[in-house]
């Protein structure tokens, strides 16, 4: 029989405050599939996780372990309905930043930074600044060697572009960004994959030193553990096609097995034995499909009849009854702090990722010179006006639209920003600052090489202050446009998609940009009021006519009347521009960027004030069993 709980004894020796208890009882969960239909992923699990031990939660893939790790980590989709009641220290509380980690199965990392700048960055990060940056890095490299990872330090981490540190490297870093800070409680979801069976040992042997020295509550998803492996595990939740085979001592499954007939070959790892006995996946027939439905049933059966498992219904009622300390939020660093933080990594990287700007600088300087050997010197005659117009309209509208180019590498940056920002590393605010001041430079270099090319090539308008609002004007545009993309990417994350939908977009505002169809013969409904207001092109195209006609005149076309013609006859009469200043359209173009990132912002935060409640109302009946009262078990 297990030993009661006692919700300070975990903690009594260590001087730090009491750790975190983690309950949840009567726990399913289904998803919602097309016209109605329905899926059970979880059905009632019962169970508990307490300081300084590791749970292991064991089953055939499939079976339901991730779903239950992100179930109890408050990170299930909108698209589940969830039933049952989870509680942390015997009260329904969520978690925080600084008293739980989560390391996802996918290792979402920057593929550009190295290992040491990877930990360096995220020490730098999360730690409070209360501690020095010798302290924070003195931390990191604490956890690199503990990882193993000393002699990979100064390795690419790489990704699909570039080939870096292997799989199992890359596991042991996202556990090492995800353990700088000593949670509270730690989720690891199949932390050992990739790893080879002294490399498995070695990382768990450390999680569970971990546990006993900080008083860290671990659950572990996991899928095939050696036997050496298995032997350091406190408990285990055993999983069988969503429902519990087995929950208890780890050490104790073996006689759970051995009593129900199916005992454990001496030489065999015990976790392959149970994951054999308890996996239908691979039946040959009807017969043994069958038959090893039966075992399963028999097994889910015992369990749900035995000491042990009412030994667990015990546990969890007494840790409700003892109600623990209300979790708060860790301090970390500074809103300026991190600001600056990121800022510098996303500098590094978009330095780095050659697709993020320089193939797309390149692309522009072969365009513009291409751009200018056929606009070449276009002079000063009548034909010359609508040769003008089209440069500066391609200048304006092509290479804006081109900026889509990026949008996979700021793909993969928003996937980090999501696994840190979900685990509480920074919120939106500094992810937005940082990004935004990281890629100015760039979006001014990709302005000002391939505008200069087009600009003097085409023989555009004398005078630096034309020539500099040409490129200021170029420039607000691809910063306008990249503000544009995040918010597309915060809709539709996958880039294939966000590239189709952000090619759409730009596609419509410049077909109302003033270029293809004048202003006045524009479709009034929709077309002229609103899309050609609402089109950034609108502005680039004026605002480039303005800085280009102002001050010159030009031959007539016409035999009788004026021999000239003057620039607001042009703007006016011909390219029906607005009669307002230059750099009013310029303001517009800046004010519609800095708009479009504060809706990037907002969307992000609207995302997390809306998925509890479109939860809530996926699951209506869920508050009558949110509320039983834990002692009635």
């Amino acid at each position: 029989m297990e030993t009661v709980i006692d919700m300070t004894r975990s903690h009594e020796n260590t001087g730090r405050s009491p750790g975190v208890y983690l309950t949840w009882k009567d726990l399913s969960v289904t998803i919602s599939h097309g016209k109605g239909g329905q899926h059970r992923i979880l059905d009632g699990l019962t169970g508990y996780a307490e300081p300084q031990e590791v749970l292991a939660i064991m089953g055939p893939s499939g079976c339901g372990k991730s779903t239950l790790l992100d179930v109890l980590a408050g990170r299930l989709g909108t698209n589940t309905r969830q039933t049952g009641e989870v509680l942390i220290n015997g009260r329904k509380q969520a978690l925080a930043f600084g008293t739980s980690a989560y390391v996802t199965q996918a290792d979402v990392l920057m593929a550009t930074l190295t290992v040491r700048e990877a930990v360096y960055y995220s020490a730098l990060l999360q730690l409070p600044n209360s501690m020095s940056v010798s302290e924070k890095l003195a931390r990191a490299d604490t956890v690199i060697r503990e990882m193993g990872l000393q002699d990979s330090m100064d390795k690419i981490i790489g990704g699909h572009a570039k080939r870096g540190i292997s799989g199992g490297q890359k596991r042991r870093v996202s556990i090492c960004m995800e353990i700088l800070t000593r949670p509270k409680l730690l989720f690891l979801d199949e932390p050992t994959s990739g790893l080879d069976s002294a490399a498995s040992y070695h990382v768990m042997s450390y999680i569970i030193k971990l546990a006993q020295q900080e008083g860290t509550t671990v659950l572990t998803s996991i899928h095939q553990p050696s036997s050496e492996v298995f032997e350091l595990f406190n408990k285990l939740c055993l999983l069988s096609r969503g429902k519990l085979v087995y929950f208890g001592l780890a050490s104790a499954a073996n006689q759970f097995f051995a009593r129900n007939g199916f005992p454990c070959p001496n030489m065999r790892n015990p976790s392959d034995h149970y994951l054999k006995t308890i996996n239908n996946d691979f039946a040959l027939g009807l017969e043994e499909r069958i038959g090893t439905e039966k075992v399963i049933n028999t097994l889910v059966e015992s369990y749900k009849s035995s000491e042990t498992h009412q030994n667990v219904q015990m546990q969890v009622s007494m840790i409700c009854q003892k109600e623990g300390a209300k979790l708060e939020k860790g301090s970390q660093a500074s809103f300026i702090t991190q600001s600056l933080i990121l800022t510098r990594r996303s500098f590094v990287n978009m330095y780095r990722d050659l697709g993020y700007y320089w193939l797309r600088l390149a692309i522009y300087v072969g365009l513009c010179l291409c751009l200018g050997t056929i606009f070449y010197d276009v002079g000063h005659s009548y034909q010359s006006i609508q040769a003008r117009v089209s440069a500066m309209s391609f200048v304006g509208g092509l290479l804006t639209f081109m900026a889509i180019g990026g949008f996979p590498s700021f793909v993969e940056d928003m996937k980090v920003f999501e696994r840190e920002r979900l685990n509480g590393h920074y919120g939106v605010g500094p992810y937005m600052i940082g990004n935004t001041l990281s890629s100015m430079p760039f979006l001014f270099l990709i302005a000002l090489i391939p505008g200069t090319l087009a600009y003097y090539l085409a023989g555009l308008q004398n005078g630096f202050d034309h020539y500099m609002f040409f490129i200021l004007t170029l420039f607000a545009s691809t910063f306008l446009v990249e503000s544009l993309m995040m918010i597309v990417a915060s809709i539709v994350p996958d880039f294939l998609m966000g590239i189709i939908t952000g090619a759409g977009i730009q596609a419509i505002m410049m077909l109302n940009g003033g270029f293809f169809r004048l202003p006045n013969d524009l479709p009034r409904p929709i077309w002229r009021y609103p899309m050609h207001y609402i089109a950034f092109h609108t502005y680039t195209f004026e605002g480039f006519y303005k800085n280009e006609f102002e001050g010159l005149t030009f031959p007539s076309n016409q035999v009788c009347g004026p021999k000239t013609i003057t620039a607001k006859e042009i703007l006016t009469d011909i390219l029906e521009v607005q009669n307002y200043s230059k750099w009013v359209d310029l303001a517009i173009l800046l004010g519609m960027a800095v708009l479009y990132r504060l809706l990037f912002l907002g969307i992000i935060k609207a995302t997390e004030k809306l998925k509890p409640m479109i939860k809530s109302l996926m699951a209506p009946n869920r508050s009558s069993v949110l509320t039983a009262d834990c002692s009635d078990s």
